[in-house]
């Protein structure tokens, strides 16, 4: 309802020890938790901003609030949308798993082994399975960052190599199988993983490869990258606040909804990929930043026994599910893993661009 939202804006900005974002007809603030160098704010959200401002003719501005200047950290991003402490805010799902419990099913590994093929898997399922996990908010764009690879200060290209070691997962979604690899799990939001590599907190942590460069700078502290390990996503959710969303204009709100869902969606995926191919780029090319880190590739028959483990793990996340009254959660694994060939089907992006 209006009135409660208002009501709780208020009463979340409070609690947040911040301001709630002072109204501006023109300008739309974007709350982020990464610093302003990061690629979301150089790519995604230059282009998010620069779109509105071109085609209302610069009556529709966005104003970027990154490096937490609305709240810090990546825990409560959705929730300040919600609560309109912000506009529009950037947020990783795994950090509120208890709001997006169907979601987080696209995390664990499956068919998917690039962002894009993940992304437009979800676009396809949105409007049948993960829709109502949506409701409180305008969803502006749905990506994941894959985690394709380890970046890790031992050698955990085998089972025997991940025996014991402390891993950072994608999402806590995943300790059945990492633990199935008898790995010990240590859930550490991003902005803490560098130091947990260099003081020995963890072992190592999934990760995109533009992780191991600017801004996060992995390959200062990891020792190795490890490739061909099962794939696990990150799932990144940019929303907007309902009501600031229904308060547009008819004319800005139809520049916002154009925006929202695939063309948003697809932009994110393109900015991991290039910040991907840089870091990998950098691991052969820039010995000067990254000393000292061995690539290291899991074998065949290394993978087999782990895609074996994680076929296992997956009936206890099921079950987790099934306990929490997600009784289908395995089908929504399936149909999340089932190929597309578009970017999702036409009721899902047109859901995506509606207000939720």
């Amino acid at each position: 309802m209006k009135v409660t939202h208002f009501g709780l804006a208020l009463a979340f900005a409070s609690t947040l020890g911040v301001a709630a974002l002072p109204a501006n007809a023109g300008e739309l603030g974007v709350a982020t938790f990464v610093p302003p160098q990061h690629h979301a704010s150089t790519v995604m959200f230059t282009w998010f901003g620069e779109e509105p401002a071109k085609r209302s003719g610069g009556d529709r501005k966005m104003k970027l609030y990154p490096a937490g200047q609305l709240g810090a950290g990546p825990v409560q991003q959705h929730k300040r949308a919600v609560a309109g402490v912000a506009d529009i805010t950037f947020g990783v799902s795994a950090h509120t798993p208890a709001l997006f419990p169907k979601t987080m099913l696209a995390i664990p590994p499956g068919t998917a082994n690039s962002s894009a093929d993940a992304t437009k898997r979800i676009l396809a399922v949105f409007d049948e399975h993960l829709a109502d996990e949506c409701q409180d908010a305008k969803v502006i764009g749905i990506t994941t960052a894959s985690g394709i690879g380890n970046e890790a200060t031992r050698d955990v290209s085998s089972l025997e190599g991940l025996n014991g070691a402390k891993i950072v997962p994608c999402a806590a979604l995943t300790t059945p199988i990492i633990e199935a690899m008898a790995a010990d799990p240590v859930q550490m939001p991003v902005t803490e993983m560098h130091a947990g590599l260099s003081a020995g907190t963890i072992d190592g942590a999934h990760a995109t490869y533009s992780n191991m460069t600017a801004s996060w700078n992995f390959a200062e502290v990891a020792t190795r990258d490890t490739d061909n390990m099962p794939v696990t996503f990150a799932i990144l959710l940019v929303a907007m606040n309902e009501e600031r969303h229904l308060g547009l204009s008819l004319g800005h709100r139809a520049i916002i909804d154009a925006l929202s869902g695939e063309p948003a969606s697809m932009t994110d995926v393109t900015r991991f990929r290039n910040e991907g191919r840089r870091g990998l780029d950098c691991l052969a090319t820039c010995p000067d930043a990254v000393t000292d880190v061995i690539s290291v590739s899991v074998s065949a028959e290394e993978r087999a026994r782990m895609d074996a483990i994680i076929a296992e793990g997956l009936k206890d996340v099921f079950a987790e599910h099934g306990e929490r009254g997600i009784t289908n959660a395995e089908e929504i694994h399936e149909a999340m893993n089932r190929q597309v060939t578009a970017a999702g089907s036409p009721n899902a992006v047109a859901l995506l661009g509606m207000a939720m």
